[in-house]
C-alpha cells in the first residue's frame, strides 16, 4: 500500500528565474573558493555535481572535500537569500497538492542534494515545511551519499519507518530516477523540462501526481 511520497525540491517544488550554473560559478563560488586556498576549474565542478565524478574526487587534488562543499553551501546559502529578496526563487502554483497529500494520510518527504539548511530556506520560503514530516539534505558525513547514490532516499525512509514499496519518490532529473529505483522504489518524473528515461510514472504536474495517487491507492487499499 502507498504511504509516503518523497520529493525532490529545486525544479520540482520551487525554481530559480535566471540561474544560470556558469555564472553562478564564475560569480559566486570560484572567488569564494579562492579565498579559502582552493583552486578548482568549471568542469571539474560541473562534473562532480553532475554526477560524472563522485563529490570526493576533489581530494585527488588535495582538496579536502568536506571543507569545499561546506564553502560552496554556506555561498549558495547567501546566492538564495540575494535571489529570494528579489523575488527571482519561485514556487510552482501546483504545489498546493501537498496540502491534499498530507489530507489523505501520506507521510510525505523531502529528499535534496543541497544542504540542509539550503533546503530548508527555500521550503520555508513558501510555507512548505509543514507539510513534511522529513526533510533530508547533503550529508556531510557521506559526501558521496547524494542522488543518484541511493543513501538520502534510504535516510528518509528510515525516517519515516518506511519501506521503499511504500513510497514513490517524485522529481525532475534522472539522478531521481537513479536514487529512487536503487533504494528499490517506485519512481515519478514530473516532465515540466522534458522527459526523463526510466521512471515508472509521467506526469506534467503535481494535480496529476495527485490524481495518480488516487488511482494507485484505489488499486492497492
Amino acid at each position: 500500500m502507498l504511504k509516503g511520497i518523497l520529493f525532490d525540491v529545486d525544479e520540482t517544488l520551487v525554481y530559480y528565474e535566471g540561474y544560470d550554473h556558469r555564472k553562478w560559478f564564475e560569480e559566486w563560488v570560484r572567488p569564494a573558493l579562492e579565498k579559502a586556498g582552493i583552486n578548482i576549474d568549471y568542469e571539474t565542478y560541473r562534473k562532480t555535481v553532475s554526477g560524472e565524478l563522485p563529490r570526493s574526487y576533489v581530494r585527488k587534488l588535495g582538496i579536502d572535500p568536506v571543507e569545499m562543499w561546506k564553502i560552496i553551501d554556506r555561498v549558495n546559502h547567501e546566492y538564495r537569500k540575494k535571489l529570494a529578496e528579489g523575488g527571482k526563487i519561485k514556487a510552482f502554483s501546483d504545489v498546493e497538492v501537498l496540502r491534499a497529500l498530507k489530507e489523505m494520510g501520506l507521510k510525505l518527504g523531502a529528499v535534496s542534494n543541497a544542504s540542509q539548511e539550503n533546503t530548508e530556506f527555500v521550503l520555508n520560503l513558501f510555507n512548505l515545511l509543514d507539510y513534511f514530516d522529513v526533510v533530508v539534505g547533503k550529508d556531510y558525513s557521506n559526501i558521496d551519499g547524494v542522488k543518484p547514490s541511493p543513501y538520502l532516499i534510504k535516510k528518509a525512509l528510515k525516517a519515516l519507518n518506511l519501506k521503499p514499496d511504500e513510497v514513490l519518490v517524485v522529481g525532475d532529473s534522472a539522478h531521481d530516477v537513479l536514487a529512487g529505483h536503487r533504494a528499490g522504489a517506485k519512481v515519478v518524473n514530473v516532465i515540466r523540462f522534458g522527459r526523463v528515461e526510466g521512471a515508472d510514472y509521467y506526469v506534467e504536474n503535481l494535480w496529476e501526481l495527485l490524481e495518480l495517487v488516487k488511482k494507485l491507492r484505489v488499486q492497492s487499499p
